[in-house]
């Protein structure tokens, strides 16, 4: 129930967003994943006394130094766009949404910020355990820091731990560990983290390969590699555990978003899972064309995977607008689904119960505020809908989101056989011979990227229309300014990241072709 609603300002808003986070999201994997390598680095080095390994320590310690530099700018660019461009969503979850960040602030990023110059600077100046403590807390730190920030991603894709009140019109926290340990949060930072470990082995082989190519640094490249496929094939093997678990969870708390993934339209019991496929261009929900051009699925193992029940129904996304089909809340009775148009008239109807309750209340009538809150609590489970008109604007992206996430699902596949062949020619002893695999290993890079931000794309354009699933759109979550003052900071923004994004480019090539300094000094 927008009055006036400029569209223009909340499309360019959510893409100056989106400009930022994946710009931001282009050097946080990297440093997630590369602080670990790092750390195991130095710990063989501190154990064997081998002075080689100090040398692969403090060359990737200056590959990784790059990354983070430039990445620290947009993120905080990132975290300042909430209050200047969704000041309303900064109003209604502040009080849950900030304590995350505070406490990212406060424990993750001094921890970080505090030993990373002790890991740069101390080398000869404090003792090998300490300076080896400081790099293992470094890495640390960037994954804690990880964790407040998918905590809080987690919460916006579930909100949980919460309540609405309404005499200021806030959602209060009630429970933190509810929040923190939501299963949502869990999954997620799980997978997201071990994507990143999976990109910065990537990152390091293929560098490592270049290297073999040019017959360069040959004991860096061959020990580097021989971590790194050690560490991305582990992580690449949990990073399918975390991904069924994200996917599981998606399925109960967001089936719009599912059926998004899997290019689901009409829902079915035993509904299969589409392995690689073609939508069918121009398809629309309530029209009779086929939602494929063509498609190779595997039987029921959609709903084995979202219900854990190979003959539960799946809704598609007709089932999610039209209602009128079965679901279990919370593994409880069955209940009847509700159409979004009903969704919609419940959520209109809370709205306009808490305008009551807040005349009332400045009438000093109580009567009226006990009413007006009993029918406010009893709607409020779809408040988010009522600031929608159209049953349909509750449809995410359908093609963006399918393709992404089979996108990520393949490479994701495609990185576990890459590893496995990396390591079986390390133990034959035989990888530098085999120039095809090197030259792979190098185009392997951008892929690891493209996963990356696939999976991104899948958590945040699935779920849209919602900043908070169910309680808020994106429509009432922006800041009431002018759209052509965010076209303008979009376009320097542009500017900027990319300028940024060369500049480390540039740089980190640089770098990588002078290569390790000579001794380890």
């Amino acid at each position: 129930m927008i009055e006036h609603l400029d569209t223009a300002l909340v499309n360019w808003s959510r893409a100056q967003f989106a400009l930022t986070a994946m710009y931001h999201w282009l050097f946080v994997p990297l440093t997630l994943g590369i602080t670990f390598l790092i750390a195991f680095f130095e710990t063989i080095y501190v154990k064997t006394g081998d002075p080689e390994w100090k040398k692969i320590t403090k060359f990737w310690m200056t590959i990784f130094g790059i990354n983070f530099a430039i990445g620290v700018a947009t993120g905080i660019i990132l975290e300042f766009e909430f209050g200047t461009n969704w000041s309303n969503y900064s109003w209604f979850v502040g009080d849950i949404f900030g304590a995350p960040l505070a406490i990212e602030g406060i424990m993750a990023f001094f921890l970080e910020s505090t030993f990373i110059a002790v890991m740069f600077f101390g080398w000869n100046k404090v003792s090998k355990k300490f300076h080896l403590l400081s790099t293992w807390l470094v890495a640390f730190g960037s994954n804690l820091s990880a964790l407040w920030i998918l905590v809080a991603n987690g919460w916006m894709q579930s909100p949980v731990g919460m309540h609405f009140n309404p005499d200021t019109a806030r959602n209060e926290m009630l429970n933190f560990w509810e929040v923190f340990l939501s299963p949502i949060a869990i999954n997620k930072f799980l997978h997201t983290i071990t994507s990143g470990y999976v990109l910065a082995s990537i990152f390091v082989i293929g560098v490592s390969a270049w290297f073999l190519l040019k017959g360069r640094e040959k004991i860096l490249a061959k020990r580097s590699i021989i971590i790194a496929s050690v560490f991305g094939l582990l992580s690449s093997l949990f990073l399918v555990y975390t991904g069924d678990g994200s996917a599981y969870q998606v399925a109960q708390k967001q089936p719009m978003k599912l059926a998004a993934m899997e290019g689901l339209y009409k829902g079915s019991e035993g509904a299969g899972l589409i392995v690689i496929g073609v939508l069918t261009p121009g398809k629309e929900y309530n029209d009779q064309k086929d939602a494929f051009v063509f498609k190779f699925e595997i039987p029921k193992m959609l709903s084995l995977l979202g219900y854990r029940n190979a003959n539960a129904f799946v809704p598609g996304v007709t089932d999610l607008i039209e209602g009128k089909y079965e679901y279990s809340e919370n593994k409880g009775n069955k209940q009847i689904a509700p159409s979004a148009e009903q969704k919609i008239e419940i959520g209109k109807t809370a709205i306009a119960a808490l305008h009551d309750y807040k005349t009332a209340k400045d009438n000093n009538d109580q009567q009226l505020m006990d009413k007006s809150l009993i029918v406010f609590k009893d709607n409020f489970k779809y408040f988010g809908y009522g600031f929608l008109n159209d049953p349909k604007s509750i449809i995410p992206n359908v093609p963006m989101t399918f393709y992404s996430f089979h996108i990520m699902v393949a490479l994701g596949f495609y990185f576990i056989l890459f590893f496995t062949l990396v390591l079986f020619f390390t133990y034959k002893n035989n990888l530098e011979p085999k120039k095809w695999l090197l030259r792979i290993s190098i185009l392997t890079i951008p892929l690891a990227y493209i996963a990356s931000m696939s999976g991104w794309i899948v958590a945040e354009v699935g779920r849209q229309p919602w900043t908070i699933q169910d309680l808020l759109p994106t429509v009432a979550a922006v800041s009431q300014i002018d759209a052509s003052a965010v076209q303008i900071t979009f376009w320097m923004f542009m500017v900027i990241f990319t300028t940024l994004l060369i500049a480390e480019i540039k740089i980190m090539t640089k770098q990588i072709q002078i290569g390790p300094k000579d001794g380890g000094h």
